[in-house]
């Protein structure tokens, strides 16, 4: 029997665990800023164990019945939390509230399975050893579940599965005590009936994880979708309305094919058009390819080089038939090489590669993750594949909407001793949107070539976009540095008082 408790609480930790990284992942999705959802979701989950573990002293009599059945009620709340999130996301329905009421349940749960196996041990252990053998497997389950959650569980299961295949784990395990210690309970067929009962609805759950994922989204972003996967980084989501596509990453709007063309030209045509035949180019972000597809309509660039962190995504835009078509096959092209990797890695270890232009396309800094790719740090590394004629870009959210975040992300690249040119256009899908040029020496800001069969980008349009109105104009706001990371909190500011 001690065997037998023993892997129950190896169980019972890594099932625990799943729950609260499901949790903290499935927020950090669709709330963004990563490390605030993760850390109030953990401390909730402990504080709630703790409540458990204090409830514990409560339960006198009946300790395998009263273990089996929180065990039980731990499959069902844990297994279909991330299902039941969804939903609320979906319909907008009290999204916080169900959150942190999931996690402080599913916690109380945890917190009293630990005291109770204990107390179940205590009879065939001496307290020394029982202590060392409950934490050891205790906290070897808690190391299975966090190596596994992102390398396989999530990329092949994804959120909704991983949490109902844990819940069954937990049910399975119930029944299994049940029939162990059917002869020390006085009603084992009914338990046995309850946990077949919460089989059933965990596996149905399963069966049914895309649907009930697909319904949510399609609540979210209208009737229209027709692709949605989750990578190891993002979800992932493109949808069509009539003859346009969008493509949505952890439910941000990133293009919409009515209008993207404007972006992506505005983009990348005022650097390039600046450059005396530019050769070699550098991509970080733009997973999608439209940024390739006007940097291919220049004759003289014989290499680009774009690095993604989400090998899904560019295999999404590189394989599918519609998307190709949209980015015109850019990832087919001779000319271009994809490489995966954290692009602040890749400047790392860049070595002795010089570009005459560089692109950069990052999604907008809304959680710490990604600030990290707008600090003067990342600037500083950067100008290692940069010579002195280089020239490059990054969009830089809006000027009119986050007008501080904006100008925060111009003073920083200033900071490493950068000249900058913010410039902004407008895109009806997004409003008015910023980027900002930069280099190492103060450019003249002529244009010496245009390709042909622009739809948007013109000299004349070149002039307006340097031109900022009142409502936009620069003024000094704090530097974005890896250790402070103020931009993510001006940006979440700015952003959320508009739905406000």
């Amino acid at each position: 029997m001690r065997i037998l408790l023993l892997v129950t609480i190896f169980i019972v930790s890594t099932c625990g665990l799943i729950y609260e990284l499901v949790a903290g992942t499935l927020a950090s999705y669709l709330l963004g800023d990563s490390v605030t959802q993760f850390s109030t979701i953990i401390g909730t989950y402990l504080f709630a164990m703790g409540l458990g573990s204090y409830l514990s002293k409560f339960v006198r009599n009946k300790l395998i019945e009263t273990f089996i059945v929180i065990e039980l009620l731990t499959g069902i709340v844990g297994g279909l939390s991330s299902s039941i999130l969804f939903v609320c996301f979906g319909y907008g329905a009290y999204f916080h509230l169900v959150l942190y009421f999931l996690v402080g349940l599913t916690g109380i749960f945890i917190g009293l399975e630990i005291p109770l196996i204990m107390r179940i041990l205590r009879k065939n252990s001496s307290f020394k050893n029982l202590v060392a053998d409950v934490f050891t497997f205790d906290y070897i389950g808690s190391l299975l579940a966090s190596i596994a959650f992102p390398i396989i569980l999530v990329p092949y299961l994804n959120l909704t599965r991983t949490s109902i295949l844990f819940g069954l784990m937990n049910v399975g395990l119930a029944l299994y005590l049940t029939y162990y210690f059917r002869i020390q309970i006085k009603r084992p067929t009914i338990l046995f009936v309850q946990g077949l009962v919460c089989a059933v609805i965990l596996t149905f759950g399963f069966i049914s994880a895309d649907t009930v994922q697909r319904m949510s989204e399609e609540e979210y972003h209208g009737d229209g979708i027709i692709y949605a996967t989750t990578s190891k980084y993002q979800r992932i989501v493109i949808t069509r309305d009539r003859n346009a596509y969008s493509l949505f990453l952890n439910n941000h709007l990133q293009f919409n094919s009515r209008d993207e063309y404007r972006y992506h030209e505005a983009l990348v045509h005022p650097i390039m058009s600046q450059l005396n035949a530019p050769r070699k180019v550098l991509v970080l972000g733009g997973g999608d390819g439209f940024a390739l597809r006007e940097l291919l309509k220049y004759p003289s660039v014989k290499n680009i080089t774009l690095v993604d962190l989400d090998a899904r995504l560019v295999q999404i835009f590189k394989d599918n038939e519609m998307l190709n078509k949209l980015n015109q096959h850019s990832f087919s092209n001779p000319k271009v090489n994809v490489i995966q990797q954290d692009a602040f890695i890749f400047l790392q270890q860049a070595k002795g590669e010089k570009y005459d232009a560089i692109v950069i396309d990052f999604p907008d800094p809304s959680n710490y993750s990604i600030g990290k790719l707008y600090t003067t740090t990342f600037f500083k590394t950067l100008q290692n594949v940069m010579h002195e004629n280089t020239i490059g870009v990054i969009q830089s959210t809006s000027p009119l909407y986050a007008k501080e975040s904006y100008w925060c992300i111009n003073n920083t690249i200033k900071a490493t001793y950068l000249e900058t040119v913010p410039y902004h256009t407008y895109v009806p899908s997004f409003g008015e949107w910023g980027y900002i040029q930069f280099s190492f020496k103060t450019c003249d800001q002529q244009l010496k070539q245009l390709p042909k069969g622009l739809r948007y980008f013109s000299s004349n349009e070149w002039k307006s976009m340097r031109n900022f109105p009142a409502d936009m104009q620069h003024h000094e706001i704090v530097i974005n540095r890896l250790s402070n990371q103020a931009l993510i909190p001006l940006f979440e500011k700015e952003w959320d008082s508009l739905f406000e």
